[in-house]
């Protein structure tokens, strides 16, 4: 990936976590994505209101819970990741990541991921990543393990999703973990 900055702390060689704007509305992706569906386990409905620069300003207005774009080398826009709830008392967050269909299975999901663990880790010297996800979605599984993540426990039958009910499967990583393991 050619830097944009020198030293840009937001990238490495598979993505780039930048600000959303307001044309990363991608709504029509969402409509197409399993992906979508089982990270919010509902389904996705045509959208409501347009995403205007008010609209995305008030997602991101909370500065301790960013949320970022993920572009690719391309500068494609294939997803966003952010906090989805942080506990600074205890050190503890949870993260929700979403990469668009067509660029699954690419490594993507894990760079950005990377970069975000970092930052919350070093950054913001938070102890724990909690996260979870329906025991259906392998990638999602596989992401989380691969990333040094313990799985801590199964919710049974959490999630209504195609007709059936899924375990939710809950997953932790510690600073302590995640330092051991460099894998920065």
């Amino acid at each position: 990936m050619q830097n944009i900055y020198d030293k840009y702390y937001w990238q490495n060689d598979k993505v780039r976590l930048r600000a959303m704007r307001p044309e990363d509305d991608s709504y029509t992706e969402k409509l197409d994505s399993e992906a979508w569906a089982m990270a919010s386990t509902e389904m996705a409905l045509p959208p409501v209101k347009k995403i205007t620069k008010e609209t995305v300003s008030e997602i991101i207005m909370d500065i301790n819970k960013p949320v970022f774009s993920i572009e690719n080398i391309n500068k494609d826009y294939i997803g966003c990741i952010k906090f989805n709830y942080i506990n600074e008392h205890h050190g503890t967050f949870e993260l929700a990541i979403i990469i668009w269909k067509n660029y699954k299975n690419k490594g993507y999901g894990k760079a950005a991921v990377k970069i975000f663990l970092d930052y919350a880790f070093n950054e913001r010297r938070l102890n724990k990543c909690n996260v979870d996800c329906i025991g259906c979605n392998v990638a999602s599984i596989s992401l989380w393990k691969s990333l040094g993540f313990k799985q801590e426990g199964i919710v049974r039958e959490e999630f209504f999703f195609n007709g059936t009910f899924h375990d939710k499967i809950l997953f932790g990583l510690t600073a302590n973990e995640y330092k051991s393991q460099c894998i920065v």
